[in-house]
């Protein structure tokens, strides 16, 4: 009996991926062993921060970085660092940005709803430029004069959300911001692997980065990271960390948080509720360690055998037909033929239903194409997704 099955809880294939919806994937023993250990201490968190600080900039190449609970949490502080910087009474009004800089601006196109954390700190969104290559109008998207010709004295910083297919390039956006002092904040919340990627960003100019660490990189499912320059990562712990403490008692790491450069200590900031526990620190940091010494190649090829596990357990698979992916990371489609007893989306909603419940990926159901990514299958798990799915396209 399993600690869910204690309280009620189905446990569940997971063959969609490491979302935050679906619990998110596997911790590897080191990681759990390590958060296990980290939880028979206690210590000071400014200094812990200030000690996974280093890490994070060595594995990214910022001048400094935060864990966080998570991408959003991220993006929630660092648009609020952009807008406060260190004046704590800018940080002690904030959502209220009335008076301060407090415009945002981003390309229409890569508009989402992971977006809410930026207009939570308070920011106005300023959209720019008009996506014709999704509207099937024509080829084009935002260019960087377009980003340039939006930025106005109210302008706090320019938000891009890194993907394959982002436009303008992440450099020329930098170049275009810049140019007037605007810093640039990156959502790559799932842009590993590849592992380059974690310095890709910073060594394209951008000033702040956020990614998940519950994902790829293998950590906790509610921790993230935030790293860039030094000042904008001391303003967003600044926002975040409980500072109920007198100022003359307060001696947090001065190369992390530099007292001689603020009035006095800020109050709870508008991170607060983003609170971070040391066990998540620690198990972040040693999956990241985890993660950038595995290489592409050798990831790809430990969760390529489930899918090579499930193509195997799909032969013969009725109204159907099966395509694995290549890629960093493999992948696996079952094409639902339109004369299947069931449609793609009905498949997907019986085998969530049904026990085991599997889970795979629904973002092409509608198209008739049911997806299963490895990233947190187990042994055996091939099998049991095979046996509850080919009996659901049979008449």
């Amino acid at each position: 009996m399993s600690i869910y099955d204690q309280i009620g809880v189905r446990t569940i294939i997971n063959a969609k991926g490491p979302s935050t919806r679906l619990s998110g994937g596997f911790l590897d023993p080191d990681v759990a062993a390590a958060m296990a250990e980290a939880a028979t201490y206690c210590v000071e968190m400014a200094e812990l921060q200030a000690g996974a600080s280093k890490v994070l900039a060595e594995y990214t190449g910022a001048e400094a970085g935060i864990v966080t609970s998570g991408a959003a949490a991220g993006l929630l502080m660092g648009t609020a660092a952009c807008i406060a910087g260190l004046d704590p009474i800018k940080m002690s009004k904030l959502p209220d940005t009335r008076g301060m800089k407090n415009e945002v601006i981003m390309v229409r196109s890569q508009r989402n709803f992971y977006d809410h954390a930026v207009r939570g700190a308070g920011a106005q969104l300023i959209e720019v430029g008009l996506p014709d290559r999704y509207a099937g109008a024509g080829v084009r998207d935002c260019e960087a004069w377009e980003i340039e010709a939006a930025i106005t004295p109210q302008t706090a910083a320019v938000f891009y959300v890194a993907n394959g297919n982002s436009q303008p390039s992440l450099p020329e956006v930098v170049k275009a911001a810049h140019a007037h002092n605007v810093p640039v904040i990156v959502d790559a919340a799932g842009q590993l692997p590849p592992v380059s990627n974690l310095k890709r960003f910073i060594a394209e100019g951008a000033d702040l980065v956020a990614f998940s660490g519950g994902k790829a990189i293998g950590g906790p499912q509610s921790s993230g990271i935030l790293a860039g320059k030094r000042d904008l990562i001391m303003s967003a712990i600044l926002q975040h960390l409980d500072l109920d403490i007198y100022w003359e008692q307060w001696a947090p790491p001065k190369e992390f948080i530099d007292k001689s450069r603020l009035p006095g200590a800020p109050h709870h900031g508008i991170g607060r509720p983003c609170k971070v526990g040391k066990e998540i620190v620690v198990g972040l940091l040693v999956a990241l360690k985890k993660f950038a010494a595995e290489s592409d190649d050798q990831r790809g090829e430990r969760l390529g055998r489930h899918i090579k596990a499930l193509h195997a357990a799909l032969s013969g698979l009725d109204h159907a037909r099966v395509q694995v992916n290549a890629g960093r990371i493999p992948s696996l489609e079952v094409h639902v033929a339109k004369d299947a007893p069931r449609s793609a989306l009905d498949i997907m909603i019986e085998l969530e239903k049904g026990n085991p419940s599997v889970h795979a990926n629904p973002s092409r159901a509608k198209q008739g194409i049911i997806g299963f990514s490895p990233w947190c299958m187990k042994d055996g798990d091939a099998e049991k997704i095979a046996a509850r799915l080919k009996p659901l396209l049979r008449y």
